[in-house]
């Protein structure tokens, strides 16, 4: 496989200049007002193509080629920078980040001492300005010589303070950005003001820092990456530190200042001494980036020591001394061909948009969530819309907002369903997910399905056909009517003999035994899964004091809050009929090893359950357990739903996810990112035969 980066193909002269035009024009516009009409990797892909062409027909260069020009040449400033604001070079896999690095040392003529590793934050880079202490000017990078006074953006900006902790007089550099949330309230305030909304947080910043007439204003946030003497020629104390002192001292300093600095992320810059410490770090942010409230495309790579880049210098574009290490892109514009309504196990009626293929962090997109019908009147999504795809790490694509520029007049509203379009009956329109009004009805053989999978009741020898025949002969209606089959029922049924029969018959039995847990998992309340079950059932111990429970009870359990207990306690009132069958059938009913919530006698402990002295001390009490990889030894028989309900048993919360709160990471052979994740944010990492031992007593 080629190292080189994706690229457009150009075949001669006429489509190289409509690439040109093309690049020029989708530069101009993200940078006058942020409404490009190429994404990211787009307008990547066909500068590369760009440059790969000129490099093949170097007669035929255009003069206003994007090649070696910052912000593609399409923009330019009134404002003079102090200092050029240049643009990164770009390396794409480890073999060419290894690559440069042996470049650069070659100019050198010796090995670099220290390596800076930072986030590449995906926002717009300013220059801020401060005078005795004070903010007094904003200026956009503009084409690197000159940019835009975009002033009127102070005290909008967080983390941008209009006074350091010192009167100094000092030049800022970083990016403006929107965060997550910034950008969920800029959308909301759009909405309400002319009905659109924004494509992404880049392109949302990129309009923001630049309006000065709108009706409404959006909040933005500032991460400084350097600082530089104002003016230039400046010899005072503190100039003379800035160009002496190491990058990341500098960015000390800054903090100091007040100025918000990514040392205040999960994805904080760091000093590496070679370049395999370069390497890991890269790997950790990359591992880290899903989880950011805030977007990154990549990691910038640079000399620590200021002797190193003065003795590396400047390109005509970008400085020697540092590059950009770009990740894969986790957003796309694609169109938005059709959308389909399909009718759940639990009767909820979901939407999913058909999207025109699309390349999407390492593999090809063509469908995605869209929630629900209020979510996409909220969004304002039409049919032949060009939208914005969102994918990062495992998550499910979704699409995140119309690109409204582009639209051209032959897009068409979205239809709702009028009736299921599972049974064709009614549609319960009175909440924001809207249901078949026959509920678990509509889809009974899925419900059924799930019910007694591996993961809850776990009846083996019963197949989705045999489900269905069940259901057709009229012998079940759901899962609980499994436990009270005959044998003299099952024998007349086609390919149903003596020992089939008593297979199955004996698997249902032993299905009876199933843990609490187990069982209201089969039940498919909404709002809950295998790890909500687990924890419902190890809070509450018994269905009857689960039943028993009002909304505040419920929000005892981790993970409930005041929006989904009101959703759990009518969930359960729904299959109360459904439960009381299987009490009757004599399914458990309680979780081995939990404690009801209160025993006579004793007083409740702070949750709400009773205190014993005989009740032992669990060695993952209050611990969030990660599991990931294959598991090995004394585990290795057992499924993932199985050793989380491990977890669970010893005391710990099983997750899926590692993150700042994980206090364990249980990792088997091939445990890839997660593992990094753990290694990056200081989690204690265990084998599974490690885990096996400390968990022993609950196997």
């Amino acid at each position: 496989m080629s190292d080189a980066p994706p690229m457009i193909t150009l075949a001669d002269p006429a489509s190289y200049a409509e690439a040109v035009r093309e690049a020029v024009g989708a530069s101009a516009a993200y940078y006058a007002d942020g409404t490009s009409a190429l994404d990211d990797d787009a307008y990547d892909r066909l500068v590369r193509g760009i440059e790969a062409y000129e490099q093949a027909h170097p007669d035929e260069v255009l003069p206003d080629s994007p090649t070696g020009k910052v912000a593609g040449g399409a923009v330019v400033g009134d404002v003079p920078h102090t200092v050029p604001m240049l643009s990164l070079d770009n390396v794409f896999k480890p073999e060419q980040l290894a690559g440069w690095v042996t470049s650069l040392e070659r100019r050198l003529g010796r090995q670099v001492a220290a390596w800076s590793v930072e986030p590449k934050l995906d926002g717009l880079a300013v220059s801020a300005r401060y005078r005795g202490g004070r903010l007094v000017q904003l200026v956009t990078r503009g084409d690197g010589t000159a940019g835009e006074d975009v002033s009127h953006a102070i005290g909008t900006v967080v983390g941008l303070p209009e006074r350091l902790a010192e009167p100094v007089t000092v030049e800022l550099r970083g990016e403006v950005m929107m965060t997550a949330e910034q950008f969920t309230q800029a959308c909301d305030k759009r909405r309400a003001h002319d009905g659109t909304t924004f494509a992404n947080p880049r392109s949302a910043a990129a309009g923001t820092l630049r309006a000065q007439d709108r009706a409404y204003t959006c909040e933005l946030t500032f991460f400084a990456y350097g600082a530089l003497p104002l003016p230039p020629q400046d010899d005072s104390e503190l100039a003379a530190r800035l160009r002496e002192l190491p990058h990341s001292q500098i960015m000390e300093w800054v903090a100091g200042q007040g100025v918000r600095t990514t040392a205040v992320t999960a994805v904080a810059g760091v000093v590496a001494a070679d370049l395999a410490g370069v390497q890991e770090r890269i790997e950790q942010i990359a591992a880290l980036r899903a989880e950011l409230p805030f977007g990154i495309d990549g990691i910038v790579v640079k000399c620590d020591l200021a002797g190193d880049q003065a003795q590396a210098g400047f390109g005509t574009r970008a400085p020697r001394w540092a590059v950009a290490y770009k990740l894969p892109a986790t957003e796309k514009i694609t169109k938005l061909l059709a959308v389909e309504w399909n009718t759940g196990r639990t009767g909820v009626i979901a939407p999913r948009a058909v999207l025109e293929p699309v390349e999407l962090d390492g593999s090809t997109v063509t469908y995605a969530t869209l929630h629900n019908v209020a979510d996409i009147t909220r969004r304002g999504l039409m049919l032949g819309d060009s939208v914005v795809v969102y994918k990062a790490g495992d998550v499910i694509p979704r699409v995140e907002a119309p690109v409204v520029h582009l639209r051209t007049g032959d897009e068409r509203p979205i239809e709702f369903p009028q009736v299921c379009p599972s049974c064709g009956d009614g549609i319960d329109t009175s909440q924001e997910r809207w249901r078949c009004v026959r509920g678990r009805a509509c889809r009974a053989s899925a419900s059924i399905t799930y019910a007694v999978g591996r993961d809850q009741l776990d009846i083996e020898g019963l197949a989705d056909s045999r489900i269905l025949q069940l259901l057709d002969a009229g012998l079940i209606a759901d899962f609980a009517d499994l436990f009270f089959l005959t044998r003299e029922q099952l024998l007349p049924l086609d390919r149903m003999g003596e020992v089939s029969s008593d297979n199955l018959l004996a698997a249902i039995e032993q299905a009876k035994t199933r843990p609490l847990s187990r069982v209201f998992c089969a039940l498919g309340v909404r709002g809950t899964g295998r790890s909500m079950s687990r924890r419902i059932a190890r809070h509450f111990a018994t269905m009857e004091a689960i039943r028993a429970a009002d909304a505040e009870a419920i929000q005892g359990v981790e993970g409930i809050g005041p929006e989904k207990a009101p959703v759990v306690m009518a969930e359960l009132a729904a299959l109360g009929p459904l439960i009381d069958k299987l009490v009757k059938a004599g399914v458990t009913m309680t979780e081995p090893g939990a404690v009801p919530p209160v025993l006579a006698g004793q007083g409740p402990d702070p949750v709400g359950h009773a205190l014993s002295d005989d009740v032992p001390a669990l060695p993952l009490a209050g611990m969030s357990v990660v599991v990931t990889g294959a598991m090995s030894g004394p585990l290795e028989a057992l499924s993932r739903n199985e050793v989380n309900e491990l977890v669970e048993r010893a005391g710990g919360k099983a997750s899926s996810s590692v993150s700042a709160k994980t206090s364990l990471l249980v990792a088997g052979e091939k445990a890839g990112s997660k593992r990094t994740k753990a290694e990056a944010l200081g989690v204690r990492i265990v084998t599974p035969e490690e885990f096996a031992d400390l968990v022993a007593a609950f196997r």
